[in-house]
């Protein structure tokens, strides 16, 4: 990677963020925009974020018990507690507003403009906002209001109908919550584009994240299979509807998967594997023959996989420039030192996070990250900082609930 001793601030150095959305989808955005230097308020309510109760496992660190999973998801953000029932707190939230750049919410469709705080009365504070709402199947459309989370999301997407291992077998949904995580990409990227319209035309603008659609649009390899063919995908385990062979196959000690993706790599793979006949065989010799002939070929070169470790395997595909690896637990993957070479986990505060997915030559990282906050623990430097509000407004807003 190239130097970057003498490398720029962050990228979203001096960007001001509010953020009131909670669980995953907006916190997930938002710990991105902090690793890259935002300074993100998460603005709670008394009870907190949810997500703050997802566990066992628990953790202690130094601001107390928390979730691993809050603080897997929080790093890098200040916690301020404002109660939004109380027509004060929204009040308080427009003033804050006022001052921030992005405003980021995960809510029901409306429940925001009840609250006096959606987009209309936003824009009238501060033109410049840019206002990202992100929900389930976005601010319009017949399902708009249907109450949705990540697993429901990738049912109703249509991913978990291609999941499984046979047309007849149990579907399961996704090892990770990727609805969720699909819309906080989608996002940022929102975002992002809205903060590059801003710089041409002055002006925020209201941005409309559906995990729906964030879901289609990750799926348009599936969806241009299905108006080609005009058949549904299928579950298929591992295997792959348009590539052979690319799947898992069990060696002698556990899975490890291939994905011999094209005839240059299949003519490479079949000496490999002891087969050097079958790279001109009549029904393997393309991948068009190999899709059509996949019930011959995949059991025959599992019988094969069967003669080594996965380790071997490895090294055997590695020498040949075929793509392979072991089907590996998340623990190997903690521990492999390619992980930490690229810095994809690092300790905050005596806890482990992930780290930043996109690395910037150009760009400095964010001198010191911090843990998840503790739930209010920056309400009063975030109002002294941001409103210059004096220690009596705010002893008067803790006596009267507002904080």
């Amino acid at each position: 990677m190239p130097d970057t001793q003498s490398a720029g601030k962050p990228p979203l150095d001096g960007l001001i963020v509010l953020d009131f959305s909670h669980a995953l989808a907006g916190p997930y955005c938002t710990m991105l925009m902090a690793q890259y230097g935002a300074r993100v308020y998460k603005i709670e309510s008394p009870d907190g974020d949810l997500a703050r109760t997802w566990g066992p496992p628990f953790v202690e660190t130094a601001t107390g018990e928390h979730a691993a999973f809050f603080l897997g998801l929080n790093p890098g953000k200040q916690s301020v507690v404002i109660d939004l029932k109380r027509p004060e707190g929204v009040a308080l939230c427009l003033d804050l507003i006022e001052r921030a750049d992005v405003l980021i919410e995960n809510m029901r469709p409306g429940t925001m403009k009840r609250l006096g705080l959606g987009y209309e009365a936003a824009r009238v504070r501060n033109p410049r906002l840019v206002y990202c709402s992100i929900s389930g199947y976005g601010q319009d459309g017949p399902r708009r209001d249907d109450p949705a989370l990540d697993l429901v999301l990738q049912a109703s997407s249509g991913l978990i109908s291609m999941t499984g291992v046979s047309k007849d077998s149990e579907r399961v949904r996704c090892g990770h919550s990727v609805a969720d995580i699909t819309a906080g990409m989608f996002g940022l990227t929102g975002i992002l584009l809205a903060l590059r319209s801003r710089e041409q035309t002055g002006a925020g603008q209201f941005v409309d994240v559906s995990m729906y659609d964030g879901m289609l649009s990750a799926m348009a390899s599936n969806f241009a299979n299905l108006m080609g063919s005009g058949r549904p995908p299928e579950p298929m385990g591992t295997a792959f509807p348009t590539i052979v062979p690319y799947r898992g196959f069990r060696a002698s000690d556990r899975e490890v998967v291939i994905a011999v993706a094209t005839d240059k790599l299949w003519a490479a793979f079949c000496p490999a594997i002891d087969k050097p006949e079958w790279k001109s065989h009549p029904d393997y010799a393309t991948n068009r023959l190999r899709v059509k002939n996949r019930a011959t070929l995949e059991p025959a070169i599992a019988e094969i996989f069967r003669t080594k470790t996965a380790s071997e395997w490895e090294a055997c595909m590695g020498a040949a420039g075929i793509p392979c690896s072991a089907v590996r637990e998340l623990d190997e993957v903690a521990a492999d030192p390619h992980t930490a070479v690229r810095g994809m986990l690092e300790n905050v505060d005596g806890f482990t996070v992930t780290g930043l997915p996109v690395k910037l030559a150009g760009s400095q990282r964010v001198a010191e990250r911090h843990a998840a906050p503790s739930l209010g623990q920056h309400t009063q430097a975030a109002l002294v900082d941001l409103l210059g509000l004096d220690d009596a407004a705010i002893r008067a807003m803790k006596a009267g609930g507002t904080i």
